[in-house]
């Protein structure tokens, strides 16, 4: 992802600007407030729609940045948000010494290793790999490249590689770090480049067209399932539990799909899975 930081004030603001009135979770038959960063997708429209059907009054509150939907839930601004994955939850609570919790998983967004020319992995070896170098997206694509068998770390329980943590003799091909954004760049003059999704519209590249990508199944990519988050005294409401539900009605996973060039993967993990993981993320944060 790439993080915009706006004033602190920034969700009040937003909030204020959308005319909300205060009040509380839908459990009693007031409007639920949902933050997003996403409100333009064509998915929220069909969802509203979906839950109109079901009878629930909500209030979808637009955000700009990805730090604001978060503190606007810290202090009661909205009831819950679905914008995150839990990697950036575990960070966010871990800074802003917060306790918000997600209670419902939603689908992954695989980060995906690009070729052009190529559709498989057939003669990538001792080519030299192009990777983001930020920290949401560097420690991810070396274990893509990992779960390829394209690298071999030192140590498999190391959760957020860098370069360093590579075995360069034991690897298949070598890691060369860019700024995100250069990695269409890189694609574009023949080298093969991992490459966020947020990028890949822009730069007009077919994300069908990828060679290999992470497994939504495997513990390495956990910690970017997407999630719906709330505060703890919120993760049983009735109400915001079926919204969860509702978003996991075939239209809206229909536009989701769309949305994202046919590459997310809906994912289904409990409350208590769900939690396991932010525990073990937790203890990573440490």
């Amino acid at each position: 992802m790439t993080f915009r930081r706006l004033l602190a004030g920034t969700a009040a603001a937003v909030i204020a600007s959308v005319g909300l009135v205060a009040c509380g979770s839908g459990s009693s038959g007031e409007t639920v407030r949902i933050g997003t960063t996403d409100a333009q997708l064509k998915e929220w429209d069909v969802f509203a729609d979906i839950v109109e059907a079901e009878g629930i009054d909500i209030e979808i509150v637009p955000f700009s940045d990805y730090n604001t939907p978060n503190d606007a839930l810290v202090q009661g601004e909205i009831d819950v948000n679905k914008f995150q994955h839990l990697d950036f939850l575990a960070s966010y609570n871990k800074g802003a010494n917060a306790d918000l919790v997600p209670y419902a998983a939603t689908e992954i967004n695989p980060l995906s290793l690009f070729w052009k020319d190529h559709d498989s992995l057939d003669g990538i070896e001792g080519e030299g790999v192009v990777i983001p170098n930020d920290d949401t997206n560097q420690g991810r694509a070396i274990n893509v490249l990992a779960q390829a068998g394209l690298v071999t770390l030192r140590d498999d329980s190391v959760y957020n590689p860098t370069p360093a943590d590579v075995d360069t003799e034991k690897s298949k091909v070598s890691i060369v770090t860019v700024d995100a954004a250069q990695t269409t760049t890189a694609y574009h003059e023949g080298r093969p480049a991992i490459i966020n999704n947020s990028f890949l519209e822009r730069a007009s590249i077919d994300p069908s067209l990828a060679i290999f990508q992470d497994d939504p199944s495997t513990e390495q990519a956990e910690p970017y399932i997407n999630a719906w988050v709330t505060t703890r005294d919120k993760a049983d409401d009735e109400t915001l539990i079926r919204l969860a539900e509702l978003w996991k009605d075939p239209a809206v996973t229909a536009a989701v799909l769309e949305t994202s060039g046919n590459t997310a993967v809906t994912v289904e993990r409990s409350p208590e899975e769900l939690a396991a993981i932010m525990e073990r993320l937790a203890a990573r944060e440490q």
